[in-house]
């Protein structure tokens, strides 16, 4: 018997899409900026997803960095909000994301955190490519090490969180900074690693095999956690069955499967309909001659229900995490959730 949870989908894109929000260089936190000028428009954000049926819910924290408070200005810190004043921030991130939860089973949070490459500017999620101060795994470690120090200096505030999804890792020496950060850390909160596989191959950004990528993520490694899931998000549909397959063989041939401690699967490709994201302009475009949804004929749902009701019949994995990324809305996750309305109802 396998068990489904379902995420929510992409805020900051619904944000622009259901809320007529702006993003450009002049907000480097992106939808963690909310936190500081519009937190009822966040909370409406959110709250949609719950109304969707998401069990678990993300914070509005993937852009959390030290460096994108220092760049961020406000009437009370014209110079850039200092290291010190954050923590209130992250703990209106659980406040809000707790009371966006409708549902009569109130919905799991989980602290979402970008690679360093999300506070890049432009961002560099889809490439890797850091600059000199961040080009080693030693580096990405004690930067990653130093952004979850902010949230376990807030007293009670993990207490508050189920998970902890590291999102979007474009590198391989990433992963295993994160993994080493929240064993150094100290944090006991189950946690994700999710990796972005952009363009058309199969492998990471710097060029790393799905095969190289899952060692990274649950391989004996000293000094580090195990991820509670391993996954994939911010990649394009049509890809997912792909990768999945990808996963279950490097999963077998380590000889992990069916053993405890066998990972969750987390899966949130992008909900786009063949638009791609330009990390200068800022916008959503689409390529000439592109056409919809990859040239399926099922939607979004649809297929991404398809891919995981496969890999359950496979049963490789006995638990799966499911929903959007960027262009993901609500009513995609409301679609999805009624995928596997039969399960989720049992």
């Amino acid at each position: 018997m396998t068990s489904i949870q379902i995420l929510d989908g992409g805020l900051g894109t619904s944000l622009e899409d259901s809320y007529g929000v702006k993003f450009d260089h002049t907000n480097p936190l992106w939808s963690t900026h909310f936190l500081l000028t519009n937190q009822s428009t966040l909370l409406a954000c959110q709250r949609d997803f719950s109304i969707a049926g998401a069990d678990v819910l993300l914070t509005a924290t993937y852009q959390t960095s030290i460096e994108g408070f220092a760049r961020t200005k406000t009437d009370d810190f014209p110079d850039g909000i200092p290291k010190d004043v954050i923590g209130k921030y992250l703990v209106a991130a659980v406040d809000i994301a707790e009371n966006a939860s409708v549902r009569e089973e109130a919905a799991k949070l989980a602290l979402s955190l970008g690679p360093y490459g999300a506070s890049m500017i432009p961002g560099q999620e889809y490439s890797g490519q850091y600059d000199a101060a961040h080009s080693t795994e030693e580096e990405l470690f004690q930067w990653h090490l130093e952004r979850l120090r902010l949230f376990t200096a807030v007293e009670g505030l993990m207490s508050r969180v189920k998970y902890v999804a590291f999102e979007t890792l474009p590198r391989l020496d990433e992963v295993r900074a994160v993994r080493r950060a929240i064993w150094a850390a100290g944090m006991e909160t189950k946690f994700w690693v999710s990796c972005v596989f952009p363009g058309e191959g199969e492998g990471l950004p710097d060029g790393s095999s799905v095969e190289e990528v899952v060692q990274a993520m649950v391989g004996d490694l000293e000094g580090a956690g195990r991820p509670w899931g391993v996954g994939l998000n911010c990649t394009k549909i049509h890809k997912v069955p792909g990768l999945i397959g990808k996963f279950e063989e490097a999963l077998e041939k380590m000889g992990v499967v069916g053993v405890e401690g066998m990972p969750a699967l987390v899966l949130y490709p992008d909900g786009t309909n063949g638009e791609v994201y330009n990390t200068t302009t800022k916008i959503w475009e689409k390529p000439e001659g592109k056409v919809d949804s990859d040239g399926a004929k099922e939607s979004w749902g649809a297929q991404l229900a398809s891919a995981v009701q496969s890999a359950q019949a496979r049963g490789c994995f006995k638990s799966f995490l499911v929903g959007g990324c960027c262009k993901a809305s609500a009513s995609d996750i409301k679609k999805l959730r009624e995928h596997f309305h039969k399960e989720l109802n049992t």
